[in-house]
């Protein structure tokens, strides 16, 4: 199929799943890639899922939105914010996965590049992505980053979007490792780190692909 329209939702340093999922998915120059946010922390190899998606973004169309775990970090590297919350919250493991020895300058230049390339938001043809949801009576530039950025989905499923098109989001992890699909909304973090599943799919067709954290396939969907 051409042209395909691929979300993956939060990837959390599990380098080993998204290298089996692109290898799964065999992306295409004229294929759109969206990952959702959260390349980063909890689990081993942030630094590796970094260096793996600028490598892809050679092959396809690669579309990164900036997860609040990438702000987490770069509020404490840009802007000198404390740290205390991004390391409670996997910032340790992004640290040993960079061989951190106290510099705080410690990305290299393209994982820097590819950082400050990051978005808000994604619309294309009848969907819209952002990293954790959205505020359904606000056109998509006039959302707030908090609701983009941090609202968990446990706190109320956000109505249809003004704009009528569906939602695409990851942020809040399902941790039975399913699919969060409401119709007009679709949560694809299915808690890889944690156990479960980094889920891929194509919007248009709804084909889905799993791996878990080892790089092994879910062969439900094989």
């Amino acid at each position: 199929m051409s042209e395909r329209l691929i979300a993956i939702g939060d990837i959390h340093g599990c380098r080993l799943a998204l290298e089996r999922l692109i290898e799964a998915i065999n992306p295409q120059p004229s294929d759109t890639v969206v990952t959702l946010g959260d390349f980063i922390d909890r689990g081993p190899d942030s630094r590796g899922v970094i260096d793996v998606l600028i490598e892809l973004a050679n092959h396809t169309q690669l579309v990164g939105i900036l997860g609040n775990h990438e702000e987490m970090m770069l509020e404490v590297l840009n802007h000198g914010g404390a740290h205390h919350a991004w390391l409670r919250h996997g910032g340790v493991e992004t640290l040993e996965s960079y061989g951190f020895d106290g510099d705080l300058d410690f990305l290299p230049e393209p994982h820097k590049e590819f950082l400050d390339s990051l978005g808000d938001f994604y619309a294309h043809g009848e969907f819209f992505f952002t990293h954790a949801a959205y505020d359904p009576e606000a056109t998509f530039e006039e959302q707030e980053i908090e609701m983009l950025r941090w609202y968990s989905l446990t706190n109320g499923i956000p109505s249809k979007h003004i704009s009528g098109k569906t939602a695409v989001v990851g942020h809040t992890a399902n941790r039975d490792g399913e699919i969060l699909h409401a119709g007009h909304l679709i949560c694809l973090d299915t808690y890889c780190y944690g156990g479960g599943w980094l889920t891929a799919m194509e919007m248009n067709t709804q084909k889905i692909w799993q791996a878990d954290r080892q790089g092994r396939l879910n062969e439900q969907f094989a």
